[in-house]
């Protein structure tokens, strides 16, 4: 060992490789071992103590989201109602319906139109509130809470308010419209076929764009406004400002807010439950809610959770595709 004083040493310890600087004697050798040794100790009490903090969230998280998810997939090759003791083994035969059935077709045409409206344009609102809060001289803090302030409001509670707001008869929209001399513009906004699923949007919309305000607002006051003043000195307009600079920068927030918006949008269910109940007819009967409506009102829990199966599979491939083309066009700072 004295031969190597100076020297750097390779020494595998319990198929670990660590360089280690002799300092010039066996003893100070023997320190180092024991010191890494008591490390390895403590880093194995502290593996256990940090096992005993997670187990109780993973024994919640397995017992309230492992365990039906894969219950689901069984029960969606079976023909249960979600009552009776007796589940009957049918195969793929929920499946199989779910291809040839018209009225899931119906609810997944549903569900993208609303989700492409929602992710259009909570996206486009949310964008143009946060340009609002983020170039305001004064009262900065009062917009921004005041645009937040419909992401508080339940979805229910948001559901039955513009139910009444809609009304045909005593509304605000139509009230506001005959006060105006524009009565013969009213319309039954939740009974008509062609408009009730923008009508539900509209409260999505509504009820969504302030979270994603602050997303990208926050994405917004990154920017480094060297580069807003030097392309504002080269004599770019405001648009081309924020088209080749402003827009590139804060496409992290893209991301995020179109993958928030997509999830949410394939998942909609308080609003059109408190509104429309799914109609009328079957015009705003959406995947969760076709599953909600023959699972518990039809009893038919394995075609339903067939329906929950096939629209987890849905999120995950849409997402996938959302993910893989807007995470190409974000610009690593």
């Amino acid at each position: 060992l004295r031969s190597l004083v100076g020297s750097e040493m390779c020494i595998r310890d319990s198929g670990l490789e660590r360089n280690l600087v002799l300092s010039g004697n066996s003893d100070s050798y023997g320190i180092l071992f024991r010191k890494e040794g008591n490390a390895m100790q403590k880093k194995r009490k502290f593996d256990k103590t940090a096992f005993v903090f997670i187990a109780p969230a993973f024994i919640f998280f397995t017992l309230f989201i492992i365990v039906p998810t894969v219950s689901s997939v069984y029960y969606s090759f079976t023909s249960w109602d979600g009552v009776s003791p007796n589940v009957k083994f049918i195969g793929l035969a929920n499946y199989k319906e779910i291809f040839t059935s018209a009225r899931f077709g119906n609810a997944l045409k549903n569900t993208i139109l609303l989700t492409v409206f929602i992710s259009v344009f909570e996206n486009a609102f949310a964008l143009a509130l946060a340009l609002i809060v983020d170039n305001v001289r004064w009262g900065k803090n009062f917009f921004r809470s005041a645009f937040y302030v419909p992401v508080l409001v339940s979805g229910i509670v948001s559901g039955f308010i513009w139910k009444i707001m809609y009304n045909y008869n005593f509304g605000t929209i139509n009230t506001i419209l005959k006060d105006i001399g524009m009565g013969d513009f009213r319309q039954d906004w939740l009974g008509n076929n062609k408009l009730t699923l923008i009508m539900i949007g509209v409260v999505l919309v509504w009820k969504g764009a302030g979270y994603y305000m602050i997303i990208y607002l926050a994405s917004l006051q990154s920017v480094s406004p060297d580069l807003i003043e030097a392309a504002q000195i080269d004599g770019a307009s405001p648009w081309q400002r924020f088209k080749s600079i402003t827009v590139p920068l804060i496409s992290g927030a893209f991301t995020i807010n179109f993958t928030l918006s997509l999830i949410n949008g394939l998942k909609v269910f308080d609003q059109i439950n408190v509104m429309t109940d799914g109609g009328p007819g079957f015009t705003s009967e959406t995947l969760v809610y076709l599953l909600y409506k023959v699972g518990f009102n039809e009893g038919r829990q394995g075609f339903g959770t067939a329906v929950g199966i096939m629209l987890l599979f849905i999120i995950i491939i849409l997402n996938t595709l959302q993910q893989k083309f807007l995470r190409s066009r974000e610009v690593q700072m």
